[in-house]
């Protein structure tokens, strides 16, 4: 138990945030993969230790951003434009989500414009 990683309280919070909304064994307080009639209190909810293996591997990761800082991971790339760290879920990501969409949009009001410009013609 002691190699486990820590959380403090801060993550802590963001961590009870995404079980609240996010895990499916959490009911109210309770797990529903604990089925002791004794205590059935969700172990990960009390805890500052990562010790559910299910939140690790199933819910952690919907928080990039939250994972990295518990599990101590570094981002591998920086957003093209704005140079902020990149926790990417696939190889072909460039941007950050805020200069993705703006990116997005820059590059469909070129290809729109130029799409009117052909049909004048």
């Amino acid at each position: 138990m002691a190699d486990l990683p820590r959380m403090n309280d801060e993550q802590l919070k963001q961590a009870r945030k995404l079980i609240r909304s996010r895990c499916c064994n959490y009911d109210n307080g309770s797990c529903l993969v604990l089925d002791w009639s004794f205590c059935n209190v969700c172990p990960q909810w009390i805890s500052y230790s990562l010790n559910c293996k299910w939140f690790r591997n199933a819910v952690l990761p919907n928080d990039p951003e939250l994972e990295s800082k518990i599990l101590g991971l570094h981002p591998k790339r920086c957003c093209t434009i704005c140079n902020a760290p990149i926790y990417a879920k696939s190889n072909r990501a460039k941007y950050c989500p805020e200069c993705a969409r703006k990116e997005r949009r820059r590059k469909e009001a070129i290809r729109l414009h130029n799409h009117y410009l052909k049909s004048r013609i």
